[in-house]
């Protein structure tokens, strides 16, 4: 009886910090990632495009004319026909503009080839850097899962928990 004492309180003592180094660690785990630090395997087909355009902060146009609508993510609006300009609308364009426009950038497709609208789903990358997950770190976009793609769910989800908990972009400006 007194061994499971001791394993109990043993447990109850320590779960919190251990817990919230677990937390810590996913955490900084996702956020190197996000930043460019890895990418997912190389064994993952890419194609390679030029952007000719950013229509907004999560919508590109390429070289050949298509358009890719990122994965996983969603900002602001600022130019959605039936919507007003959204709050930090035109800060996460001008971000996704400065990360991608003009460049040559990998685009990785998901489960699903296009959306509703026509426009390609893809994971984006530049210079080493992952796009999708960058504009969530940085308060941009918020995690918005959606159709049957589920490879960086929950990455995006704690990087938007990261990017609320140190006030960042929108979550700064638009409370």
């Amino acid at each position: 009886m007194r061994a499971q004492h001791r394993i109990r309180s043993t447990f109850s003592r320590w779960s919190f910090p251990g817990l919230l180094l677990v937390i810590v660690a996913l955490v900084a785990l996702a956020v190197g990632y996000s930043i460019g630090i890895a990418r997912p395997s190389a064994a993952t087909p890419y194609e390679e495009a030029v952007v000719v355009r950013v229509i907004d902060g999560d919508t590109i146009e390429l070289e050949d004319g298509r358009r890719v609508r990122y994965i996983g993510i969603d900002t602001p609006e600022t130019v959605h026909p039936e919507k007003d300009v959204e709050c930090y609308g035109p800060e996460a364009t001008a971000r996704n503009r400065e990360l991608v426009e003009g460049k040559n950038v990998e685009l990785q497709a998901g489960v699903e080839e296009s959306d509703r609208y026509g426009r390609l789903l893809r994971y984006v990358h530049v210079d080493g850097r992952f796009v999708n997950a960058l504009l969530v770190a940085e308060g941009y976009a918020h995690a918005s899962p959606f159709g049957n793609e589920r490879r960086f769910r929950q990455v995006f989800a704690q990087l938007e928990q990261y990017s609320q908990l140190r006030d960042r972009g929108m979550w700064a400006e638009c409370k």
